[in-house]
């Protein structure tokens, strides 16, 4: 015989130990009586100990059943909470969620997660930032479900939605000689080092960044690389170089940095959300609701895309 006690076993003890009544329990529990007089026997025998004192006028619980009553009580109330838990997991309404992005699209995730915390509140959101080809990394290795990029390049079992595109603009020392307007042709920029991020850091995104300085002939070299935006504007501010930055990263310039717009034609940057093709899971298709969602919420300074 099996030895194992089933959850059948303490639902049905629990009822008669209520109860202490075979008939009336059986009737709670939709059973007939011989059955469920059977299951208390076979789980007296699985527990070798008597839980109940039959006589032909009375039911009682003997000691070893008064000790075992809030035990299975507990037991069954903490397995109704974790198949309970388990469910919302299922569902998508609990767990944990691992999301990938860039820095420079900070204030695109912050909305949207703000939006899915409202949704999914008992939902952990983990968040991991870096390059684009870090965030894409992640995602094929299975650390992150979900990844907010920019000017990605195709990925085979990747898929990629756009958010937003915004424009590029230029960034300078306040002393610059173009300083004093508010355009700049890209060919102006020719002489001046140039501080941005590494190519390794996503080739596609960075060629995208540099198109306008080299549809100018300028070849592209960068003087400082640097890992965030925020310390290349600060390096600009400090008079090291320029750059070229999407609009969102400048709109709050330190002193003795200036942006400008660029003469030309326009040149954009697209912010995409990207997950793995076929990832149906609940939570990561929560996800996806709340940003489509908010599509069409972004400020003026970005051109919102379904």
């Amino acid at each position: 015989m099996d030895q194992r006690i089933e959850f059948r076993h303490l639902r049905y003890f629990l009822a008669v130990a209520e109860e202490l009544h075979f008939g009336r329990a059986a009737q709670r529990l939709h059973i007939a009586q011989p059955a469920l007089s059977q299951q208390i026997r076979q789980l007296e025998k699985i527990l070798d100990v008597e839980l109940f004192r039959r006589t032909s006028r009375s039911v009682r619980l003997t000691d070893a059943g008064a000790t075992f009553q809030p035990r299975a009580r507990d037991l069954l109330g903490r397995l109704a909470a974790d198949l309970e838990e388990a469910g919302r997991v299922g569902r998508g309404e609990a767990g944990r969620l691992d999301v990938a992005f860039i820095t420079s699209a900070t204030s695109i995730v912050s909305e949207r997660l703000r939006e899915f915390s409202r949704r999914r509140p008992d939902v952990q959101v983990k968040l991991h930032d870096g390059f684009t080809v870090d965030v894409l990394a992640a995602l094929e290795r299975g650390t992150a479900d979900v990844g907010i990029v920019r000017d990605a390049e195709e990925r085979d079992g990747i898929d990629l939605s756009l958010l937003a595109t915004e424009r590029f603009v230029a960034v300078v020392p306040a002393e610059h000689p173009a300083a004093g307007g508010d355009h700049v042709k890209p060919a102006a920029l020719a002489a001046d080092p140039l501080i941005l991020f590494p190519r390794s850091a996503g080739a596609h995104a960075f060629d995208v960044n540099t198109q306008s300085l080299r549809d100018a002939g300028i070849d592209v070299q960068v003087t400082q690389e640097c890992s965030n935006w925020h310390t290349i504007i600060m390096f600009v501010a400090a008079g090291l170089g320029v750059t070229i930055a999407p609009y969102s990263v400048t709109s709050l310039l330190p002193a003795g940095a200036q942006r400008l717009e660029l003469d030309g034609p326009p040149a954009v940057s697209r912010i995409f959300m990207a997950t793995r093709r076929g990832d149906n899971r609940p939570l990561v298709q929560a996800f996806i609701a709340a940003s489509e969602s908010m599509t069409g919420r972004d400020d003026d300074r970005t051109t919102t895309v379904r």
